[in-house]
């Protein structure tokens, strides 16, 4: 994804992922992150709201720039209320 463009290859990227169901292990998150090799790749999986978790080559707490462009394919792919309406992320960094 490209936080804060709107055009492809263009802005900040980052990697997302939806985990529709199964595992949630940090091991793999971490491998696949490695394997993007971007500065920051975004894990999602709904849960009473949406668990968000960032991982780099080393782990992170905190990344705004993911956080946005996640909000932005939920919006798109249908997972989350109508764009404008809030979407809860629940983050090791807190709510």
């Amino acid at each position: 994804m490209d936080a804060f463009a709107d055009t492809p290859f263009f802005g900040e990227p980052g990697g997302g992922f939806y985990i529709a169901a199964g595992g949630w292990d940090e091991q793999w998150m971490q491998l696949v992150a490695r394997e993007m090799n971007l500065s920051e790749t975004a894990f999602l999986r709904r849960d009473e709201g949406f668990l968000l978790r960032w991982f780099t080559p080393a782990v992170v707490d905190l990344c705004g720039h993911a956080t946005l462009a996640n909000a932005h394919v939920l919006w798109e792919d249908k997972h989350a209320p109508e764009r404008g309406e809030r979407i809860g992320f629940i983050r090791r960094a807190g709510s």
